[in-house]
């Protein structure tokens, strides 16, 4: 009876994942082809890079932000260490760039710090707050995710290889203009955006496709984990303390039953 509870349970929880949006994945596996970018963040000891971050926002705000948001991100956290790490002036100044709704006033105004960046303006575009996590479990058996943790792929793969991954192939269906892209696993109606110098980075990096997928997935990693790395420092020290603590509890173990180790009971 146990052992048919265990495999109803998770004959459920797969029925779980399809329901969730998986089972797309799944039917295209075979199809996709998600290259295995090497970020700096991967790892235990992986850190985002700040520059890359940086440069990850210039895209997103020169291209991205012409039809997809950011709700859940606010304007001041650009300038938290470990992410973007803006300057407080020029964080104010982007803020600046940008009109939000304010209910209060029934109409827009410009944004200030604690705003958060503008919605998705554009019918059915995604917002991109979390969708390098939306993504996390796109490969492996049932949509589980399973290389994402033997070998670092998720979401920013994902997201960059989608970028760079059209074919040129297109398509009309139903009077709408259908693009191939090899990491989707077939045909999608967002349209290339990465053509080659697309932007120019102010710190001179040069701007190749890859180079500018690779910077947003990135970029766009932060915005969905932005306390990465505070979580993994605490991770480590968790770790480090569980590791003295086992090795303090063996000796105190041999210690105590030492004297009684080897005597026969009657």
């Amino acid at each position: 009876m146990t052992a048919r509870t265990l495999l109803s349970g998770l004959f459920a929880i797969g029925l779980g994942l399809v329901g969730l949006g998986t089972a797309p994945a799944v039917a295209a596996e075979g199809e996709r082809h998600v290259h295995d970018f090497s970020f700096s963040f991967e790892g235990p000891f992986g850190r985002y890079d700040q520059s890359q971050l940086q440069r990850g926002l210039q895209v997103y705000t020169e291209i991205c932000s012409a039809c997809h948001g950011l709700k859940f991100v606010a304007f001041r956290t650009l300038e938290n260490e470990g992410g973007p790490a803006l300057s407080e002036e020029a964080m104010r100044a982007y803020a600046a760039q940008h009109e939000v709704f304010d209910v209060a006033l029934d109409d827009t105004r410009v944004a200030t710090p604690t705003d958060f960046f503008p919605p998705s303006n554009v019918p059915n575009a995604p917002d991109l707050s979390l969708m390098a996590k939306a993504r996390a479990g796109f490969h492996g058996p049932a949509g589980l995710g399973l290389n994402q943790i033997l070998f670092g792929m998720g979401g920013p793969e994902y997201i960059a290889s989608l970028l760079t991954g059209f074919t040129g192939e297109e398509k009309e269906e139903a009077g709408t203009t259908l693009y191939e892209n090899t990491a989707f696993g077939g045909y999608m109606a967002m349209a290339p955006v990465l053509y080659g110098d697309d932007v120019t980075y102010a710190d001179g990096t040069v701007a190749t496709p890859e180079q500018i997928a690779q910077d947003v997935a990135a970029f766009l990693m932060w915005t969905a984990e932005p306390k990465m790395m505070e979580r993994k420092r605490s991770g480590l020290t968790a770790v480090l303390f569980l590791t003295v603590l086992t090795v303090l509890l063996y000796f105190t173990n041999k210690t105590i039953w030492a004297p009684h180790k080897g005597k026969k009971h009657g």
